[in-house]
């Protein structure tokens, strides 16, 4: 058939144009082309120009950055003009079908305009990333021009009576109307930019985010389409499979998302509500959380009614296709003339017409489909971009807080660090979830309401039945909801009180093995599991009945309905009403079963913003003003400051004038010799909250520049006076003074402002930050390489640091390596000798330190290092030595001064006082003068670092392959490890978690789930069978009846042959219902039970292996990396493997079954298939990489943030002394910041992908409605089985993301299994030794006779021997001492005792017994050793002397008595049943150290080993001690470990060890008259 523009048909001229040129059609047509054909010639020499020379954009390394006014509105336009001209030309191509010849004018034009559209909006996106506006006016000139042709062709329609009834009219108005606007854009942007017909254009420049070149995050800069698809994230997830992705490649957050911007607008929204009338009403956070951040969620939950909105086009297309294409199929076309009227000789089609095509039907739901998509992920999008600036404004006010907390608060137990590390990471993600969550609340009610009004405009009244039954079960689904909240809280509790347990356990491990104790610890943790459990199960019963409940609620709504419409109408219903019921009824699920999720996440956030509000009304401390002038203007004047001093950069003004504004009246109070004082307290009278004054009637004076020495008992309230002074107590009355600078140095206010009221403190309990050791000593100040020096070598860490395996960049704190008390105290003390401030206050410094260090320290540091920097220095001490170097004194009884001056003073004025303190310092002389120079606690502390990290190399040297790829998992040193690995999915830890679940559970889960899907399956094609057996059987009845049912009128008597077949039908399939509703509940409680026994059997055989293991696997393995598997990993095992496993086998059948359903339907669709599969699979392929990475990253960046805010609540003090907490806040936002920047990486990557399978199942959906259509041409199949393929295909678009996403989801939670896997291979001691139980007498060791024959011994098969061929004998009841250097063994030989280390050869006889022949359990129960470092446990003080509960209370006072401990534990509420808190942190040091010895005392074992166990204590009281263990223990065999030779001295056996062996072994008297012997040189050494 010839082409001819317009048309050859007979008889009639095309071209002639004698009635006027504009009212030939086909001219007004051609007219049309002329401004696509324009736009075309010009913008493409541009365009490849553009692109031959890209060197000419503007170098920024986004080519994003500038849009020009109405940028987005102009791409919406586009995108509707190019969806308009698709419809012109379709009407175009169906209009030619009409005609009798080809008439090119009705389509080309509208392809050409399509061209054009396309074209310009390429040209656009080019001008605008090169900045070049003026080239706009060709697009402006477009416009004009197809805004001018339109018009004529709808004048020239409505002159010749061509209406809206038209569809040809329609579409040319809507294009009219496009170019109107499009033109009115242009013309705005040369309003705004002034590049053209103005004088001065204006000058853009980019916003300040996209100057930063680390901001990598363009999701606010990139134009409307990227943003919609998430283009710009290409390069990165892409990137991600080639190198991991790490914190450098995701940069920055825009400033808009700092968590600093946001807090500012919370905080503004928050203080706004204080009004003067009524200033102490509780601001309420719910409304400054809508002022602040109310205007995104709007918008978000505008997109979210979009979406839903779009979401019922489905159903309806659906409907209208399978209605359509059944006419198609029984009436063909009857007659051409039906179709429409002609003018100008061409056809014209009726608007009605076009939703009755269904090849316009299959594409608008397409559209819908892709639309609907897209505004959903939108919103996703826009709320959790909303709730993670909320949460960044939360973290920051809450930290905020903190640092002004009072510190009463803190120790008095109303706020306890829990607490607040419950309001980081529980509460803000409470209220962060509650916002992702929140537009759901409304949108929900209104997607159920327009379900069911259209389901009953479908189906009449049964299918309100059908909703009746969803929204009955709603209620059901928030109790389930509800009753998971509580489980899920009480499981919580369990598990933090088992971590307590476990921590406890693996903190004291060596002393439980000692005590051979570990099974009553294992058993109470088991105990506490087995609670935990108990939840666990009630928890996975709920999860898999609302699990049950999601699946079987549209089976059963399904049954009601079309039973209930069997029952009225008499008849099944048409296939085009099944399907988009069916189809709606999955729509309706997923609204009701979010529902309850929603109200939940409500009711949490509710109970998480009361708690907050409580947080941020509690107690605060007493504004700056006191370290200048008087406390006494602290809290009036302090909430004024409040509001004015802007929290994030604390400048100082408002300072001065407080001081210049008081100096005046202070000068004429104070006396003149107070003049050098730099602190004095005046009749002061402290609490810490419970009005009962812990200080009172303080009156002291802190002499400027001199030293001044705190003393006084354990407990009398030294620290606490520092505290006092430093303003952290609460004062009851009186004030403290700080004294200001002399007048003339307020001029150079610049200098010395920063130091100015800064206080160096070193707490008594030593507080490192997670850092390096360097920082941990600089902490903030400049570094200067002499200063660094000169304190390090004070505080004599070289050796230590030298000992680290990075020096002094070794990580330390909570999550570094475990130091000893000592250095870490030595660290502290270091931390204050290096800040250059005034004042230098010293808790206790040397409490943990030998003598030797605390001399050195003591000399080089406090009395040279300070004192010539003329620093006051405040010294709380035991250590009465160091008296004689005081220049003022300050001693304390019970909470108030006993005396003050200077030595000479208190020697005149209270004689008694003195020559109590003489008596005390000639016994600490006596152990000074006594003391091994060589050996000492540091040097232990020493050792044990160096083995450790000895150890620790070993491990890495000889460990097999599979621990090698462990650690470089560890170390997230990913770069060796081939690409091909990162996305291989680790099936070896599946199957091992699969089997640790019990294979009969894992064979019925796979069975019912396969079971489950294929009964579903069928249901729906019954139903497909059903419904289309009727239109088969009597297809003009059906028409018939289907025009009747819509109009209502009277039913025309079914056919006596469909009621037999409805019989048959109806039966079948409620029987189907009920089995899928029963398998539905089987499957989910399968998965959810196979996941429980996983947990249970994992859970413990960790728990035994490790408590288990040889003391040497805990030297080797970091606590931390221990307690994760306790913690996190355990957690993800419980609660979040298995719902993740669930969900993903169930979205992978629902989309294997679907794509199986359409392919059995039309055989064509598989063709389709292909392409559609690979695309899937690269999908997937790189998401899961970058997703694990961006997990990875997020959780990485989350640990520091927490770990920050518990830092900074327990060193509060510290920092507030040193006057840290602006550099706190920065660093607490910075941390916030990465983790922010990680999760809306995470995030926006969950996006890409959803938009990605979002697109590609409305792909599929297309092409299996194509398919369908054009096979049902050829009549291959029926219209109810194209019903069911298109219903499946719908589903298949909203499970495939949740297949990946599980996919991913379930590989980074795999990982926690396999860590748990890798400890499950560790050794276990061999428990059983060769000799039974029974052998052993009973009373063994009567005598306590010890033989020790050529013993060897060695820390692990891969070291040297620690001790070589030793022989010894001791004889019963003697009393040994054991001394050397450091590393010569002494610590192994009493590990070898309790065979704690590896005995490779010789033997040690206890009592005629080889040791290495008896069970564990025994040897170590019957001997007792006190150990260096004190452990006590949390509980009461009966259980932590006796937790076997085998003794009388008797015998327990006995031991407290011994241990000069009754006498306070009588004082105690509840005597031995008084609480002990974690770690025995409610003892002191030298209390708890008595503790130990007492529970060494309990146990009467005629052997008792002294690992120096003495070093905490204060003098007086070691001394009794000495005395007590020399009597009590006077039959017994004492073997004592010396690290001060004086102890030994009386002891009746001395043994010398060097290096492994013994080198000397004899009475002390006869080593001491070996002149040149090595026991000798010890003694002299230090005469």
């Amino acid at each position: 058939m010839a082409l001819s523009f317009c048309g050859s048909d007979e008889g009639i001229n095309a071209y002639s144009v004698e009635n006027g040129v504009l009212n030939n059609g086909c001219f007004v047509d051609a007219l049309n082309l002329v401004p696509h054909v324009f736009l075309l010639f010009i913008t493409f020499p541009i365009l490849f120009i553009g692109w031959g020379s890209q060197s000419s954009k503007v170098q920024i390394h986004h080519n994003t950055w500038l849009h020009f006014p109405g940028h987005n509105l102009r791409w919406i336009l586009t995108f509707s003009l190019l969806f308009v001209h698709v419809c012109e030309f379709a009407e175009g191509i169906v209009s030619n079908k009409m005609m009798g010849t080809n008439h090119l004018h009705l389509y080309m034009p509208a392809f050409m305009g399509f061209v054009a559209a396309t074209t310009s909006v390429v040209y656009y996106h080019n001008i605008e990333t090169s900045n070049f506006p003026k080239l706009l006016l060709v697009l402006f000139i477009y416009w004009v021009l197809a805004f001018i042709t339109k018009s004529i062709k709808l004048w020239k329609y409505a002159e010749y009576k061509v209406g809206p009834q038209h569809l040809r009219f329609c579409i040319t108005a809507l294009l009219v109307i496009l170019y109107g606007l499009l033109m009115a854009v242009e013309v705005n942007v040369i309003r705004v930019r002034k590049y053209v017909f103005f004088a001065n254009p204006q000058k853009v420049k980019p916003p300040e985010d996209l100057q930063d070149l680390g901001v990598r995050f363009l999701q606010p800069f990139v134009n409307l389409l990227s943003k919609a698809t998430y283009w710009w994230m290409n390069p990165l997830i892409i990137g991600a499979h080639k190198r991991p992705i790490e914190l450098k490649k995701i940069g920055k957050l825009p400033i808009a998302m700092r968590a600093l911007t946001n807090y500012l607008r919370l905080k503004d929204a928050y203080e706004d509500q204080r009004t003067a009338e009524d200033p102490d009403r509780a601001p309420s956070i719910w409304r400054s959380m809508y002022r602040a951040f109310g205007r995104p969620i709007l918008l978000s939950s505008t997109f979210r009614y979009l979406a839903d909105l779009l979401g019922f086009a489905g159903p309806l297309c659906i409907s209208g296709i399978v209605k359509y294409l059944k006419d198609d199929d029984d009436g063909a076309t009857s007659g051409k003339e039906t179709m429409g009227e002609t003018y100008f000789n061409v056809h014209f089609m009726h608007s009605s017409k076009l939703l009755q095509n269904t090849s316009v039907l299959a594409v608008l739901l397409f559209l819908a489909l892709i639309l609907q998509r897209t505004f959903l992920q939108a919103s996703y999008y826009v709320t959790i971009e909303t709730g993670i600036n909320l949460r960044g404004a939360l973290l920051a006010m809450i930290y905020n807080k903190i640092l002004r907390l009072s510190t009463s608060n803190m120790s008095m137990g109303e706020m306890t660090l829990g607490q607040i590390n419950n309001l980081v990471a529980i509460e803000t993600n409470q209220l962060m979830w509650f916002l992702f969550l929140c537009p759901n609340l409304w949108a929900m009610p209104v997607q159920i309401v327009m379900g069911v009004i259209l389901l009953y405009y479908l189906l009449g009244w049964s299918a309100l039945v059908g909703a009746s039954v969803i929204v009955l079960l709603a209620p059901l689904q928030y109790l389930i909801a509800t009753k998971l909240a509580d489980t899920q809280k009480s499981t919580l509790e369990h598990s933090t009180d088992r971590l307590k347990k476990t921590t406890e356990i693996l903190k004291g491990i060596k002393l439980l093995k000692l005590y051979a104790w570990e099974n009553i610890f294992c058993d109470s943790v088991e105990e506490t599991r087995g609670k935990e459990l108990t939840s666990l199960k009630t928890f996975a019963f709920y999860t898999s009945l609302s699990i049950f409940m999601n699946a079987a609620i549209p089976i059963a709504a399904v049954l009601a309905t079309f039973v209930m419409h069997h029952f009225i109408n008499k008849t099944g219903p048409t296939p085009s009403e099944a399907f988009a019921a069916l189809a709606l009824f999955h729509i309706l699920v997923t609204p009701l079963f979010l529902l309850s999720t929603v109200v939940r996440f409500a009711v949490k956030a509710l109970v998480s913003v009361q708690k907050l509000s409580e947080f941020l009304q509690s107690d605060e401390i007493g504004d700056d003003s006191w370290r200048n002038g008087d406390i006494s203007v602290s809290f009036e004047a302090g909430k004024k400051h409040l509001g004015a001093t802007k929290a994030i950069n604390r400048k100082q003004p408002i300072r001065y004038q407080m001081d210049n504004y008081e100096q005046p009246t202070r000068r004429q109070m104070r006396p003149t010799e107070t003049e050098d004082v730099a602190v004095k307290v005046s009749n002061g009278s402290f609490t810490w909250g419970s009005n009962l004054s812990t200080l009172s009637d303080i009156n002291i004076r802190i002499p400027t520049g001199q030293l001044t020495m705190i003393v006084g008992q354990v407990g009398c309230g030294k620290s606490s006076l520092l505290l006092a002074m430093l303003g952290e107590m609460q004062t009851i009355d009186g004030r403290v003074y700080w004294s200001n600078l002399p007048d003339c140095e307020m001029i150079h206010e610049g200098n010395i402002s920063k130091n100015r009221y800064s206080v160096a403190y070193a707490a008594q309990k030593s507080w490192l930050l997670n850092a390096t050791v360097e920082e941990n000593i600089t902490f903030g100040s400049p570094f200067s390489k002499q200063r660094y020096k000169a304190v390090i070598d004070a505080c004599s860490l070289q050796p230590d640091i030298d000992l680290l395996p990075f020096g002094d960049q070794t990580e330390i704190g909570e999550r570094g390596i475990n130091l000893s008390g000592g250095q870490r105290q030595r660290i502290c003390v270091a931390r204050a000798l290096y800040q250059n401030t005034n004042i230098v206050f010293l808790d206790d410094p040397f409490s943990a330190l030998d003598i030797h260090l605390s001399d050195h320290l003591m000399q080089e540091g406090i009395l040279k290092f300070l004192q010539d920097d003329k620093r006051t220095v405040v010294l709380v001490t035991h250590k009465l030595q160091y008296l004689i170097h005081a220049d003022w004194i300050i001693a304390m009884k019970d909470g108030s001064i006993l005396r003050e001056g200077t030595l000479k003073d208190i020697q005149t004025h209270d004689v008694e006082l003195y020559d109590h303190w003489k008596t005390l310092m000639n016994r600490q002389d006596q152990e000074l003068e006594k003391d091994i120079q060589q050996d000492s606690q540091t040097m232990l502390e020493r050792k044990t670092l160096r083995r450790a990290f000895y150890s620790r190399e070993a491990k890495n040297q000889i460990d097999d392959e599979d621990e090698e790829e462990e650690v470089e998992e560890e170390d997230d040193d990913n770069l060796s490890t081939t690409t091909n690995r990162r996305s291989k999915i680790p099936w070896k830890v599946c199957w091992c978690y699969m089997s640790s679940g019990g294979f009969f559970m894992v064979f019925l889960m796979v069975s019912c789930k396969l079971l489950k899907h294929s009964v579903i399956v069928a249901i729906d094609y019954w139903l497909a069978l059903w419904t289309s057996s009727k239109t088969n059987q009597s297809a003009a009845n059906a028409t018939s009846l289907a025009d009747s049912i819509s109009s209502n009128t009277t039913l025309p008597t079914p056919s006596i042959s469909e009621a037999q077949n409805d019989s048959y039908y109806l039966p079948v399939f409620i029987i189907l219902c009920a089995a899928g509703i029963t398998l539905c509940l089987i499957t989910s409680l399968t998965v959810e039970f196979l996941g429980l026994s996983a947990a249970t059997n994992l859970h413990h055989n960790l728990l035994n292996k490790i408590i288990h293991a040889p003391i040497r696997f805990f030297d080797i393995t970091p606590l931390g990396q221990i307690l994760n598997r306790f913690s996190a990993d355990t957690n993800i095992i419980d609660q979040h493997i298995p719902p993740t496993l669930e969900s993903l086998t169930r979205s992978t059948l629902l989309c294997l079954s679907a794509i199986g359903v359409i392919s059995s339907i039309t055989p064509m669709f598989l063709i389709a298939l292909v392409p559609l599969a690979v695309a899937f699979y690269f999908i997937q392929k790189y998401f899961r990489v970058a997703s694990k990475d961006l997990q990875d990253l997020d959780d990485s960046t989350q640990l520091p943030l927490l770990c920050h805010f518990s830092e900074t609540a327990e060193g509060l003090t510290t920092i507030r002394a040193f006057r840290h907490e602006a550099r706190f806040k920065q660093r607490m936002l910075e941390l916030t910041d990465t983790n922010n920047t990680a999760y809306l990486f995470l995030s926006a990557a969950n996006r890409w992908l959803e938009v990605r399978t979002d697109y590609l199942g409305a792909v599929i959906v297309l092409t299996a409605a194509g398919a369908s259509i054009w096979s049902l041409r050829y009549g291959l199949h029926s219209v109810g089985l194209v019903g069911l393929g298109l219903t499946y295909a719908l589903t298949v678009t909203n499970y495939l993301n949740w297949v990946v996403r599980n996919l991913a989801d379930l590989e980074v939670q795999m990982s926690a299994v396999k860590k748990v896997n890798s400890f499950l291979s560790t050794e276990s001691e061999n428990y059983e030794g060769s000799m039974d139980t029974s052998q052993v007498p009973e009373n063994w060791p009567q005598d306590g006779e010890i033989k020790i024959q050529g013993l060897c011994v060695r820390y692990d098969p891969m070291l040297k021997p620690v001790l070589k061929h030793v022989n010894a004998y001791i004889k019963p009841g003697q009393k040994v001492g054991i001394c050397g250097r450091t590393g010569s063994g002494k610590s192994s030989l009493s590990l070898a005792f309790f065979n704690m280390v590896d005995i490779f050869e010789g033997k040690i006889i206890i009592d005629g017994i080889d040791i290495c022949k008896l069970p564990l359990q025994t040897l170590r129960s019957r001997l007792s050793i006190i150990l260096q470092d004190p452990v006590l446990f949390s509980g009461s003080i009966r259980f932590n002397l006796d937790p076997e509960r085998t003794c009388t209370d008797d015998r327990l006072w006995e031991a407290l008595e011994i241990a000069q401990l009754k006498n306070m534990v009588k004082a105690l509420p509840g005597g031995l049943d008084a609480v002990v808190t974690e770690g025995g942190e409610n003892f002191s040091v030298g209390q708890r150290q008595l503790f130990c010895l007492a529970r060494a005392f309990v146990r009467k074992s005629s052997i008792l080993i002294m690992d120096e166990a003495t070093a905490s204590i204060d003098m007086a009281t070691e001394n009794i001690l000495q005395k007590v263990v020399m009597t009590a223990f006077a039959d017994r065999t004492v073997v004592t470990i010396a690290h001060r030779v004086h102890t030994i001295l009386t002891a009746d056996l001395v043994i010398v060890m060097k290096r492994g062996n013994i080198l000397e072994y004899d009475k002390p008297e006869t080593l001491l008259e070996q002149e040149d012997g090595m026991f000798a040189s010890f003694v002299k050494a230090d005469m």
